[in-house]
C-alpha cells in the first residue's frame, strides 16, 4: 500500500511523491514517467461524487486517494443531518481525499459487502479496504479529527 503523499498512475502504474502543499494549492500533479495528470477522474473543486453497486470498483477501490464513504438513506433523518458536513470535508480535503456518498436502498450488494447495519455510516477506504469507520452522527471536528489520524497532516 503507498505511503501518504504517494500516488499511483492511472495509466502506468508508476507510484509518483507528489507533495501535500501542490495539492492544497490545487496544482495538478503529473506521472513522473508518463507525464499524464495523475489525478485524472477526480472530482474538481471537492465535490462529493455519488456511487453505486455498479461503480464502486472503478469510483472507490480504483482511486488513488482515501475514499470517505457517505452510507445514507432518503428516509434517514440523521443521515440529512451529517450530509452537509460530508459536503464540507469534500471540499475542504480536495487532493488528499476523494468523498463519495452511496444510497444503501438503492445499492444493497455495497452495503452488505460492508455489514451496514446503522446509518449514516461514514466508512474510509484506502485501495478498497476499510481502515475506518463512523457510524451515527458525530461532530465535524471529530469525524475530522479520525480523518486526519488516518490519512495524514495537512
Amino acid at each position: 500500500m503507498p505511503e501518504p503523499g504517494v500516488i499511483r498512475c492511472n495509466s502506468c502504474g508508476t507510484l509518483n511523491r507528489v507533495p501535500p502543499e501542490k495539492l492544497r494549492q490545487n496544482r495538478e500533479p503529473v506521472c513522473g514517467r508518463c507525464k499524464k495528470p495523475l489525478m485524472a477522474g477526480e472530482p474538481a473543486g471537492g465535490v462529493a461524487i455519488h456511487v453505486t453497486d455498479a461503480s464502486f470498483d472503478s469510483e472507490v477501490e480504483k482511486s488513488a486517494l482515501p475514499v470517505l464513504i457517505d452510507m445514507w438513506a432518503p428516509w434517514c433523518g440523521p443521515c440529512k443531518m451529517i450530509s452537509p458536513i460530508v459536503d464540507e470535508l469534500a471540499a475542504e480535503l480536495a487532493g488528499r481525499l476523494r468523498v463519495a456518498k452511496m444510497n444503501v436502498d438503492d445499492n444493497p450488494a455495497t452495503a452488505e459487502r460492508f455489514n451496514i447495519r446503522g446509518i449514516p455510516a461514514l466508512l474510509l477506504l484506502r485501495s478498497g479496504r476499510e481502515i475506518d469507520r463512523i457510524v451515527g452522527v458525530q461532530p465535524k471536528a471529530e469525524i475530522l479529527r479520525r480523518l486526519e489520524r488516518a490519512i495524514g497532516p495537512r
